[in-house]
C-alpha cells in the first residue's frame, strides 16, 4: 500500500474505475451471446431485436473508452453479418 497520499487515492480511483470497466465490458458480452444464441436457434426477429441491444451496449462501451470505436465497429458489423445470414 503507498504511503503517499494521493498515491492512496490513485490506488482507490483505479480500483473503481477498473470495477466500472469490467460491469460495462460484462454487459456488452452477455448481450453478445444473446444475439449468438438467437442466431444459432434460427429466430430471425429475436436476434434482430437483440442485435439492437447489443449494438447499443457496444456503443455504450466504446463512448466511455471501455474498447476502442474500431473494436465496437467490427464487433456490430460481425453480429450484423450473423443476424442477416439467418434469412439467406
Amino acid at each position: 500500500m503507498p504511503n503517499i497520499k494521493s498515491a492512496m487515492k490513485r490506488v482507490k480511483v483505479s480500483a473503481a474505475k477498473k470495477a466500472h470497466n469490467k460491469m460495462v465490458k460484462s454487459e456488452m458480452k452477455t448481450a453478445i451471446k444473446k444475439v449468438k444464441l438467437a442466431v444459432a436457434a434460427g429466430d430471425r426477429e429475436l436476434a434482430s431485436n437483440l442485435y439492437r441491444e447489443a449494438a447499443s451496449c457496444i456503443d455504450k462501451a466504446a463512448k466511455v473508452g471501455v474498447i476502442h470505436k474500431n473494436t465496437a465497429a467490427n464487433k456490430k458489423s460481425g453480429l450484423a453479418r450473423l443476424v442477416n445470414q439467418i434469412a439467406s
